[in-house]
């Protein structure tokens, strides 16, 4: 999709050709009745003012109006939309609706003209990431697919747009890829979403500047003693795959950030198996994969003054006669001892391992995405993840994040005593504790492997993907991981700044 901008009048974009024409209009601010249309005299600025005036179309963020333009513009469709107080969530939730009414074949072009609307600053991310989100279309395993129509789209203003707005735009079309990328991953079956095959996906990152891509298999992964990993994996006839994607765009002295995305990429839950009502959306298992895979491709693009390494340990849970057994305890890569008491907290099992790994790469952090646990659903939801971390810096960093990328998490507790129920008589720690709490004692499990290293884990069992009708991936937490990178990578610059001073 792409996406200009031109300096148009009123006129003028009625003069533009295009499928659709999106009035994108602000609410009225306090003492004003209605947003003015610039006094302008075309016949389709006069049809604007009047629906505003007559109040059909009401006051409120997403309220939208739709009519055929009857020769009024050269676009046959236009679409009036409220952006409330043009914030960025409010400028997402009316294009979210006025797209949506748009997601039509014969769409292809449409314009969006911003005269009648203040839009603040994140704005223009938010619409471009909200109108890929209202037009996106999953079409590989479909004999006739029906691809995303919308090849082109413009905004145009009054007056030049500047250099923020445009940066903007470049940051939201970036994002737009990784969370495109992380949604046809999540989305594909998982026989078209084996390991293998998202370690090739991963390995096409390599095409990119300043990115180097690693694959190890079965026989690397039993040398570097990830017992925790390989059992879960043993069941599986599709060999596991322990992807490791090096980003460097920073000098090489510089502490990288780590990502680690947990690559289920399909749980049956193995000898502890699930129910069969919706088993079929365990594809989505790998969800936390599938985003760390997106952020990489968005920062390939942008290509950050930063460091990142990107770490995805992918297996199938299956429960064939090989598979691991409850009561059975492994050894970790840490060397701690687990006893595995339910096969379906696969997890943690395969983000453990993972998570020792990462301390090899010394990082200034690491973030783990993981579709962890149905207890997170049942605390937050669907509308944030949960977030878990000692690390005050670490916490106010991803919050943050989340709110300039509206993609929201909520920190939830670690009190030590959430980790009574791991002990056991048998190993180091069991794999799970009892019902209550059961996103806290998870993440107590993760921790168990950090101890060393500033940690955050991002449970999103509740946002990776919807269920219902419009069922499929989400693409988060892409836009929250990717805000996080580039608040890293100003920080850095501060503290480069700081040195040289110093030095000076």
């Amino acid at each position: 999709m792409d996406v200009d901008f031109k300096a148009l009048t009123l006129e003028e974009a009625a003069a533009h050709k295009a499928d659709a024409l999106v009035f994108a209009i602000t609410d009225p601010s306090d003492g004003q009745t209605s947003p003015p249309t610039h006094g302008s005299s075309s016949p389709l600025a006069q049809w604007v003012q009047q629906v505003i005036d007559s109040g059909d179309l009401e006051a409120g963020a997403g309220k939208w109006l739709m009519s055929h333009s009857g020769g009024q513009c050269q676009a046959r469709r236009v679409v009036l939309v409220r952006v409330g107080d043009g914030s960025p969530a409010a400028v997402r939730k009316g294009l979210l609706g006025a797209l949506g009414a748009l997601r039509q074949p014969g769409v292809k072009k449409v314009v969006v003209c911003t005269h009648l609307a203040q839009l603040q600053v994140g704005a223009w991310q938010a619409a471009v990431v909200a109108v890929a989100d209202a037009t996106y279309a999953y079409t590989t395993t479909l004999s006739k697919p029906k691809p995303r129509s919308l090849s082109s789209l413009v905004f145009v203003s009054d007056g030049p747009v500047g250099a923020d707005a445009q940066a903007e735009v470049r940051v939201g079309q970036a994002v737009v890829e990784g969370v495109e990328l992380a949604k046809e991953w999540a989305n594909r079956p998982s026989n078209h979403a084996t390991p293998t095959k998202l370690a090739q996906a991963a390995e096409k990152l390599a095409r990119c500047d300043n990115v180097k891509v690693e694959v190890l298999g079965p026989k690397e992964v039993v040398k570097l003693g990830m017992g925790a990993f390989m059992a879960v994996a043993q069941g599986a006839q599709e060999p596991l795959r322990f992807i490791v994607i090096h980003y460097r765009g920073a000098d090489k002295d510089q502490a990288p950030v780590v990502l680690v995305g947990k690559g289920v990429t399909f749980d049956t839950g193995g000898i502890s198996i699930k129910p069969a009502a919706e088993m079929d959306e365990m594809k989505f298992d790998m969800g936390g994969a599938a985003s760390v895979l997106g952020t990489m491709r968005t920062v390939a693009v942008l290509q950050p003054r930063l460091n990142v390494v990107a770490i995805i340990p992918a297996c199938e849970n299956m429960p064939d006669g090989r598979a691991v057994k409850p009561g059975d305890v492994v050894t970790s890569m840490s060397g701690q001892t687990i006893e595995i008491l339910n096969t379906d907290a696969e997890g943690r099992l395969i983000l453990c391992d993972a998570l020792t790994y990462a301390e090899r790469f010394k990082p200034a952090c690491i973030v783990d995405v993981a579709t962890l646990t149905g207890a997170c659903v049942i605390a937050l939801g669907h509308v944030r993840s949960g977030l878990f971390t000692e690390s005050e810096e670490l916490a106010q960093g991803l919050l943050q994040a989340g709110e300039r990328a509206l993609d929201l998490c909520w920190r939830m507790p670690l009190d030590d005593e959430y980790a009574e129920g791991l002990k056991t008589n048998f190993a180091d720690m069991a794999n799970v504790a009892g019902r209550a709490g059961g996103a806290v004692s998870a993440a107590k499990f993760l921790q168990k492997f950090t101890q060393s290293q500033q940690w955050a884990h991002l449970d999103i069992a509740g946002t990776a993907w919807k269920s219902g009708t419009s069922k499929g991936a989400t693409g988060r937490p892409v836009g929250l991981l990717v805000a996080f990178l580039l608040a890293q990578q100003g920080q850095t610059a501060k503290r480069k700044s700081k040195s040289t001073r110093k030095g000076d």
